[in-house]
């Protein structure tokens, strides 16, 4: 697992579930990467939801509060519609009715044309309201033949499975793959030493 100071996990690929993924655990143990309201801005400019240069104004804590209980939100739906549960979407949807964004059409470099959407952010709940509003697609589109919890007994973290075979077992080949791999290896010594 990566140290807290390190940047945040980027390895769902699906924006949802790597908010979600901001509660991780770290050397055996539950962690919160989100402290701060200032963390909490950082991972919207993380994940691009915020230009490096805003720097949002609310009451101290608020908006990490208000992080909390989304990420909250998105992690009891997600294991929801997993189990196949019905999913009670009146937690989200309370997010969502503070959705608020115009669309424009800009031109990028090369005379490129995107369409931009852009959020209002007058509250916690606008700030955040991209990330409700993934989460709102993750649940209504997303195949959760697809969506999977790491392998990993001690992890916490969930994924999009999208690789071209459907077979990822893990958050990461690199953190909790390769513990797996050293673990089966050192069992494997471990038998044809006869212990």
């Amino acid at each position: 697992m990566l140290a807290p100071s390190q940047a945040f996990l980027q390895l769902a690929d699906d924006p949802a579930l790597d908010f979600a993924n901001t509660l991780a655990t770290n050397e055996g143990e539950l962690y919160d990467y989100l402290q701060t309201d200032g963390d909490v801005v950082a991972w919207l400019q993380a994940m691009g939801y915020l230009d490096a240069k805003e720097q949002p104004s609310f009451r101290k804590g608020a908006l990490l509060g208000s992080a909390r209980h989304l990420r909250d939100v998105i992690r009891k739906l997600v294991i929801q519609k997993k189990e196949g549960k019905r999913v009670d979407i009146a937690a989200l949807n309370a997010f969502l009715v503070h959705v608020r964004y115009h669309v424009n059409l800009v031109r990028k470099a090369h005379g490129h044309l995107d369409v931009v959407h852009e959020y209002e952010r007058s509250s916690p709940e606008q700030l955040l309201s991209p990330v409700a509003q993934a989460a709102a697609e993750l649940l209504a589109t997303g195949d959760f033949e697809l969506v999977r919890k790491c392998e990993a007994d001690d992890c916490v973290l969930w994924f999009y499975d999208r690789t071209k075979a459907h077979r990822r077992r893990w958050c990461s080949m690199a953190m909790c793959g390769n513990r797996h791999k050293v673990a089966n290896f050192r069992a494997r010594q471990r038998y044809a030493a006869g212990e």
